[in-house]
């Protein structure tokens, strides 16, 4: 289990919030990716601001074996946005070991961990972080929201933890999917909030990670 010296009350869980899937021209954009991006600048900001721990995973894959065609190990697409990348950060490559430092979230504000999969409780470096946080509340953000968000969601739930899905920082590629996704997190237990309810109102629009017509446009 990960013990910590000190019990942070809110940490905030960031799934696979890569140039893939948040770019337009990623190779698995997900919808309406201009607000994401804003909501996302927002969310990592409070969370610099306040010293809210980061623990974020980011799918890799390999071109040669069985891949989805997207998050490819070396290319760009992998990369995570660089609005999600904090200072002092330590990233894990993706393993079947469960070796970490007891201390972990005590030496660095965000662990980044990379996963060969969608949820990431089938990893088990991930799933010993996880599974041994204590906290008052999880703050979840990221993608997919049929995929990875609601696979962490779950795990994280049947674990006893309590969990916040900020349902407007969640990406989706298929929004029925994600409706369906949304209403199985909250029948299991999720908190379903919007980022202006925890934050309060915004005028950020645009935070120029995307080249885009849409993310260049000012209205």
């Amino acid at each position: 289990m990960i013990t910590l010296r000190y019990q942070p009350k809110w940490i905030l869980i960031d799934i696979d919030t890569q140039r893939d899937l948040f770019i337009a021209k990623g190779a698995a954009s997900v919808c309406n990716h201009k607000k994401l991006l804003a909501n996302i600048h927002r969310v990592m900001a409070a969370a610099r601001h306040n010293r809210i721990p980061t623990i974020s995973t980011a799918q890799v894959y390999s071109p040669d074996y069985h891949s989805p065609g997207f998050c490819l190990a070396g290319t760009a697409g992998f990369k995570k946005l660089r609005c999600t990348v904090r200072d002092n950060c330590v990233c894990y490559p993706a393993s079947d070991s469960t070796d970490l430092p007891q201390d972990l979230l005590d030496r660095y504000n965000q662990v980044v961990f990379c996963k060969r999969c969608e949820d990431p409780f089938q990893e088990p470096r991930i799933e010993r972080m996880l599974t041994g946080l204590k906290a008052d509340e999880l703050f979840l953000i990221g993608a997919t929201a049929e995929g990875s968000v609601k696979a962490t969601a779950l795990g994280l739930l049947a674990r006893g933890k309590k969990v916040t899905v900020l349902a407007d920082v969640v990406g989706t590629r298929n929004r029925a999917a994600a409706s369906r996704a949304f209403r199985e997190m909250a029948a299991k237990g999720a908190t379903l909030a919007k980022v202006t309810e925890v934050l309060g109102p915004s005028v950020l629009k645009v935070i120029h990670a995307c080249s885009c017509r849409r993310c260049r446009a000012t209205g």
